[in-house]
């Protein structure tokens, strides 16, 4: 019986086997193993061993099989003979088989979906069948490869209801190989939370068919970790990724590839959470054990992320020797124009801005733009796209953004077609209304942003950091359209996310507070302004200290408020509990500048 294991690949494809990762992506998982023949394209249905037959159809008498010839089991086949038992597995293979051959996924959904009911029909009352609930991972995963996700999304959910993890090893596989695939699912479609419950379903299955020491859930865990990573839920992706080291300190050699991917993925997590020494600390052992295997490329990589951390510390002439190293390799093992070279080009433009030599960063971005336009072949437009945004994330910075803007319309385009890159694309969406707002086209900028939160709402997220953020961009744009209505509905939905997520304390909620504050001042709302206010200058005043520039305007605001009103100040304002709504969640913000006569805040 194989075991519970993940591995990385696009969720259309389906395997058992577990496949070796170095680097830190979405994650996507294979269920169930590929084709015999290497050369074949993989399976969208097991091909190793299937699932032991249900108690009807394993013992009696065999019945005759039907014809192999697929033309006779086409859209015309009866359905009373869905009732034959033998017929379930001859589609199954079929669908299989189909796929295999290329002759088109219809005809193999077709076949699939015959073959689910068939099982179904044949399977004895109170009694799981665990070939029906591997018919409809096949049939979901041919949904998938036909880019057809929410369709696939509720056969997923049905298959997991199927096994009954009492009854043992297979049936805990069945289930969690359902889990995966539906959370690999939700992911294609942007539901990163909903992606995450499912992959803890399966990791809860899988430690309690395997136990919690196992390799096998050392993989999972890893996989969760780094999906736990892309929802910057950086506590959990930490303790994940700490039992994945235990588990392979225990089963795997010393200075393992395995060790090596966990210490990578550690340093990812440990540099969001700004404890840069101990991210290098991790890099270097993960450096280590890569030269010890032999692996030149991925001691490469690793040293672009050790000259991030050497950055990040202000260590700007080992940064450079970092990258430098890594752009040696790469240009010798993969040519002068692969994309690797282009991205540690963009990374020495972004070191050389930050010590002031403009000249020498927007040489690097030229350099790396002239290998993305002419990309060589084999490269994904999801890579150049990566790589066109980080450009205009320099030009940003040095104050271009007609040309980070440029760079970001061509990245979306890139992207508009993918599968699975809808948050992606609103990320960018929302970096454009940025650039717009710059430049000051407010009315782009507002639909850049409605779009954007659109795509995010429709994946469900609207509880995250960056959507607080968003909210706030929106809000302004509004004002500067004299849309205060509007406005004022956005900074109160941003104002709650940003609570949930930050904190009050938090500069991007205090930033809010102050940009709602002046909203409803503008719409005469002078009671409301004035409680905002008085919270906001309490709280600097009680936690956070007087020295920061903001405290001085926001203090004379609230005193002309006052005046206006004919009121004195309340050293008794409510606690901001009693104003904010504890139901939201957090953004990403790394300035607060004052805008505008009303003390608004971008």
């Amino acid at each position: 019986m194989p075991g519970l294991v993940s591995a990385k690949t696009p969720p259309p494809t389906l395997s058992l086997s577990t496949a070796q990762t170095t680097t830190t992506t979405t994650p996507q998982i294979r269920l169930n193993s590929p084709s015999p023949q290497p050369k074949r394209p993989p399976s969208p249905s097991p091909s190793s061993s299937r699932a032991k037959p249900s108690p009807d159809r394993s013992s009696g008498k065999k019945k005759p099989s039907p014809s192999s010839d697929p033309t006779k089991l086409g859209l015309n086949l009866d359905e009373s003979s869905l009732d034959n038992p033998d017929l379930g597995p001859f589609l199954l293979k079929l669908a299989r088989d189909t796929i295999a051959s290329g002759d088109g996924p219809i005809k193999a959904l077709d076949f699939a979906i015959r073959a689910s009911k068939s099982f179904e029909r044949c399977a004895i009352d109170g009694e799981p069948c665990l070939d029906l609930a591997m018919s409809l991972h096949v049939v979901a995963a041919i949904y998938c490869s036909l880019g057809r996700f929410d369709e696939a999304i509720p056969v997923l959910e049905r298959a997991i209801k199927v096994p009954d993890v009492s009854r043992g090893s297979d049936h805990a596989l069945a289930a969690f190989s359902g889990f995966m695939q539906l959370g690999d699912t939700h992911s294609m479609l942007g539901q990163i939370d909903k992606s995450v419950h499912c992959y803890k379903d399966g990791l809860s299955i899988q430690i309690q068919t395997l136990g919690d020491s196992d390799p096998r859930v050392a993989e999972t865990c890893r996989y969760l970790a780094e999906a736990h990573v892309q929802t910057m839920q950086f506590d959990e992706a930490e303790k994940l990724c700490k039992q994945t080291l235990e588990i392979h300190r225990v089963h795997s050699a010393p200075a393992s590839l395995e060790e090596a991917a966990d210490r990578r993925l550690m340093a990812l997590i440990l540099e969001a959470k700004a404890d840069y020494e101990s991210a290098l600390e991790h890099l270097v052992l993960a450096s280590m054990a890569m030269i010890a295997n032999g692996q030149e490329n991925e001691v490469a990589s690793i040293d672009v992320s050790i000259g991030n951390i050497y950055q990040s510390l202000c260590r700007f002439d080992e940064a450079v020797f970092s990258y430098q190293k890594a752009l040696t390799v790469f240009k010798s093992s993969k040519g002068e124009n692969h994309p690797s070279v282009a991205s540690v080009f963009v990374r020495l433009a972004d070191l050389y801005y930050k010590t002031g030599k403009l000249r020498e960063s927007k040489s690097y971005c030229e350099n790396a733009l002239r290998i993305y336009n002419k990309p060589v072949p084999g490269t994904s437009q999801e890579e150049i796209a990566s790589g066109l945004s980080d450009i205009a994330a320099v030009y940003e910075s040095v104050n271009e953004p007609e040309e980070a803007l440029r760079l970001l319309q061509r990245a979306m385009k890139l992207l508009e077609d993918k599968a699975g890159q809808q948050n992606t694309i609103a990320g960018l969406e929302a970096r454009v209304g940025v650039m717009y707002y710059m430049i000051g086209r407010h009315g782009e900028a507002l639909s850049s942003f409605e779009s954007a939160i659109s795509k995010l709402r429709a994946s469900g997220e609207r509880k995250s950091a960056f959507f607080g953020v968003l909210l706030n961009q929106m809000g302004l744009a509004c004002v500067q359209l004299f849309k205060i209505d509007q406005a004022a509905e956005l900074f109160e939905e941003a104002r709650a996310v940003l609570e949930q997520e930050c904190g009050p304390c938090h500069q991007d909620t205090l930033g809010v507070y102050s940009n709602l504050a002046a909203t409803y001042d503008a719409m005469g709302r002078v009671e409301d302004s004035i409680e905002i206010l008085e919270y906001v200058v309490k709280l600097r005043e009680e936690k956070l200290g007087t020295a920061n520039p903001d405290f001085d305007d926001e203090k004379s605001r609230l005193a002309e408020l006052l005046k206006e009103a004919g009121k004195s100040r309340n050293r008794k304002a409510k606690s901001l509990e009693n104003l904010i709504d504890p139901n939201s969640k957090r953004t990403k913000k790394e300035t607060a500048k004052r805008w505008g006569g009303l003390g608004f805040r971008i």
